[in-house]
């Protein structure tokens, strides 16, 4: 085997196994709300954690990723990760379930940014686009551990020792795969956080990143939740699971997709899509129409992220690091503001309408994307 698919498929282990690791988190949601006897607002300041502490590991990401060479990193905080993992399913009271979710967002942001780095510069090693199957593989890990969560819940695990074997399997695969991952990716230029007049060409990424942030990380939080309390389903998993199947699935075709109709159509058509499923799960609040309108939405977003890092790494200001880190800094907004929005919204209105903010998330990358490619063509 070549040394670039040595190194394509370690980084595809790496962004399967930080799907996994997320999905299992996310889809366990709804145990945790249970567990701790929290209400809407309660479980949106809980999730107001994880935004914040992703946020405080943006600048010490790309402050990594530009001093030393991307695995590095990757490696540390992915162990990190999976033992805060393990934290959170042992606790027991309130802070000390805090302290994990905050740890486990802190290292994810970290090992997103370097997974990313490293996928942006095999990407131009190769003339055919991959990204897009890289945040399939994360979209398919993220499936994975929505199924497998399903079954845990189907068979009673508890959630402590269920976590605590998704750990161990992905500790043990995650340092098996680091020394065949790309070794020196280190970025000589655009490595410094140029303050002053935003750059156009990174704003726009970064807020059409903000709304696929807000649309997409309220998802993994919502849904399961929707799907319990909105639709009345016990297996509450389905929710979760149907929209990380058919994000995954689309995004191994998006590479195809924008090579055929181009990135901009693709911008209109993935916002077309989530608003019309969205839009269906929420006047049709039963099973099926929801699980339409879930696959819908998972569908329309599948292509933002992997095409708007893609558009990020052409950034002639900054390195393919820093401006990920940048970007991801909107992304990070998003699911600041996303998620705990949900919860407010649902405790005045109810979940089923709060709901309408992730319509309004898809629409905003009609406009956005039109700015972009304007700008780019000039």
């Amino acid at each position: 085997m070549d040394k670039i698919s040595s190194q394509r498929i370690s980084l595809s282990i790496y962004f399967l196994l930080l799907g996994f690791c997320f999905a299992t988190w996310a889809s366990r949601i709804p145990s945790i709300k249970t567990n701790f006897n929290f209400d809407e607002a309660e479980l949106g300041n809980l999730l107001l954690v994880m935004p914040i502490s992703s946020l405080i590991g943006l600048p010490i990401s790309g402050w990594l990723v530009s001093k030393f060479n991307s695995r590095i990193p990757l490696l540390a905080s992915y162990m990190i990760l999976c033992l805060s993992l393990v934290m959170i399913g042992f606790a027991s009271d309130l802070e000390y379930l805090i302290i994990g979710v905050a740890l486990f967002a802190f290292c994810t942001r970290i090992a997103n940014i370097s997974v990313n780095t490293q996928s942006i510069t095999l990407q131009k090693q190769r003339e055919k686009k991959i990204i897009g199957s890289f945040h399939g593989l994360w979209s398919l890990g993220g499936l994975a551990g929505a199924l497998v969560s399903t079954l845990m819940v189907q068979a009673g695990v508890k959630m402590v020792d269920h976590f605590l074997y998704v750990s161990i399997f992905s500790l043990v695969l995650g340092v098996f795969s680091y020394p065949f991952l790309i070794a020196k990716d280190k970025s000589e230029i655009g490595n410094k956080l140029i303050i002053g007049k935003p750059d156009k060409y990174i704003l726009y990424l970064g807020l059409m990143v903000f709304f696929g942030a807000l649309c997409e990380g309220g998802m993994f939080d919502w849904s399961g939740v929707y799907f319990k309390e909105v639709v009345g389903e016990e297996i509450f998993t389905l929710g979760y699971l149907i929209f990380m199947a058919f994000m995954a699935l689309s995004r191994f075709y998006s590479d195809r997709l924008t090579d055929r109709i181009g990135m901009p159509k693709t911008y209109i058509l993935g916002a077309s899509i989530v608003t019309i499923g969205m839009f269906l799960a929420i006047v049709f609040p039963f099973y099926w129409p929801v699980l339409i309108g879930f696959s819908l939405v998972g569908i329309g977003v599948a292509a933002v992220f992997p095409m708007t890092f893609s558009l990020a790494g052409s950034s002639k200001k900054y390195s393919p690091g820093m401006a990920i880190s940048i970007i991801s800094t909107y992304g990070i907004a998003g699911m600041l503001i996303g998620p705990p929005l949900v919860g407010y919204i649902a405790h005045v209105v109810g979940l089923q309408y709060a709901f309408v903010l992730f319509i309004l998330s898809g629409l905003m990358l009609v406009p956005l994307s039109q700015l972009f490619f304007k700008l780019k063509s000039e």
